[in-house]
């Protein structure tokens, strides 16, 4: 079997609240969707988000790309069985040019081709896409598929009113994990009060992390981290900026809170960088942003053989395909330290999937037994919200 047609999307998909962190402000998500037709009619679908600040170029130009990566006719092998299927989507590459100096710059349009592929796969296999992981050399062994996951919630910067709210309700909600941003307050003394308040609101037996996404600079760290000591936070993600990662090794030192990094760990190498330098004590996965499902994985194990601990993240406004994926790889991996994603109902105004998978009550939500991915996007309801899309047939 093989595929015939892939369709390139770039959709502007809104959000209800707008989300503000320290790296930006959303108030819609542009967001790279892909579509790909077996020659027996079935389809699948893929989704990456592309974020300047990680890739170095904008939602258009990660379009354009995608689309050009297509036309290359990687993806029109003859694929008999998984093996087959997951030698082509490692395999596949996006051809860069001048403008693409950044590492990472193709993970999101290869995370939706990929998606795309195992979708559709899965579809005519009839089969989950957790049954290609199995064929990972070094994933295998670690995985352990669960019934059911447990999300943390977030509290994105706002005024103090709106972060009571949300604090309240996450509490009201039965969340046991909860990651806070902070970075946008320049002195972090008040950033510090601002922490206070909220682990209050919180409750005591509530975990609480921060994202600073690399806001704080290096010198003021051993200071700030001294002062959240009462507040017991579990750790901190991306509290510098990538230009001064490299005195974490020695910071670390010195910090009597963990350190998590995201922006700068989006490959193999990267996680291979990052133990041998002891730069951090967790990483950040978010599979838009190191390029799919099984590249993920990969990274992962590399993580846990280097004795790091692993968050699940998502990027602000994936919708209900990288729910899926997510859902996917959190229910094979039950020693994951945190998992974020599947906010799906409280984050847009409509979906574009049939199934809604927001998670429950605590934040639980079952595992996904449908074939592919094991969700229906409704063309109807994605179609409003598309700006450039582009179809290529494969010969």
């Amino acid at each position: 079997m093989r595929i015939v047609h892939v369709l390139a999307i770039l959709a502007k998909l809104p959000l209800v609240h707008p989300m503000k962190h320290a790296g930006g402000e959303y108030r819609e998500t542009e967001t790279l969707f892909v579509c790909c037709r077996l020659a027996d009619g079935t389809e699948g679908w893929g989704e990456g988000v592309p974020r300047s600040h990680l890739t170095g170029q904008s939602p258009e130009q990660a379009w354009h790309h995608l689309v050009a990566s297509l036309a290359t006719g990687q993806l029109s092998r003859n694929c008999e069985n998984w093996a087959d299927v997951v030698r082509m989507c490692l395999e596949f590459r996006v051809p860069a040019d001048s403008g693409c100096y950044r590492e990472g710059f193709d993970h999101p349009i290869r995370c939706g081709v990929e998606l795309a592929v195992l979708d559709a796969f899965g579809r005519y296999f009839r089969q989950s896409i957790k049954e290609a992981a199995y064929l990972l050399p070094s994933v295998g062994e670690m995985l352990r598929r669960q019934s059911a996951v447990r999300y943390s919630a977030t509290i994105m910067a706002a005024d103090p009113i709106t972060e009571a709210l949300r604090a309240l309700f996450i509490r009201w909600y039965g969340f046991r994990e909860c990651k806070i941003k902070v970075g946008l307050i320049q002195d972090y003394r008040r950033e510090v009060k601002r922490i206070g308040r909220l682990r209050r609101l919180l409750g005591h037996e509530m975990d609480i992390r921060l994202d600073a996404n690399g806001a704080w600079k290096a010198d003021d760290l051993p200071q700030i981290a001294e002062a959240l000591l009462p507040y017991r936070i579990s750790c901190i993600e991306d509290p510098v900026s990538p230009a001064e990662v490299a005195r974490l090794s020695q910071l670390r030192k010195r910090l009597p809170i963990p350190i998590m990094l995201d922006d700068t760990v989006v490959s193999l190498a990267d996680v291979d960088r990052v133990i041998a330098e002891g730069l951090c004590d967790l990483i950040n996965i978010r599979l838009s942003k190191c390029g799919g499902f099984l590249r993920s994985l990969q990274m992962a194990a590399q993580a846990r053989k280097g004795g790091l601990g692993i968050q699940l993240g998502c990027h602000p406004g994936e919708s209900g395909i990288l729910s899926a994926a997510g859902r996917h790889f959190a229910a094979l991996l039950p020693n994951l330290r945190y998992r974020e994603g599947s906010y799906d109902r409280f984050i847009f105004r409509r979906l574009i999937t049939k199934e809604d998978l927001t998670f429950g009550w605590g934040g639980v939500a079952p595992d996904i037994n449908g074939p592919g991915l094991g969700v229906t996007v409704d063309r109807r309801r994605l179609a409003p919200y598309i700006v450039r899309q582009q179809g290529t047939f494969l010969l």
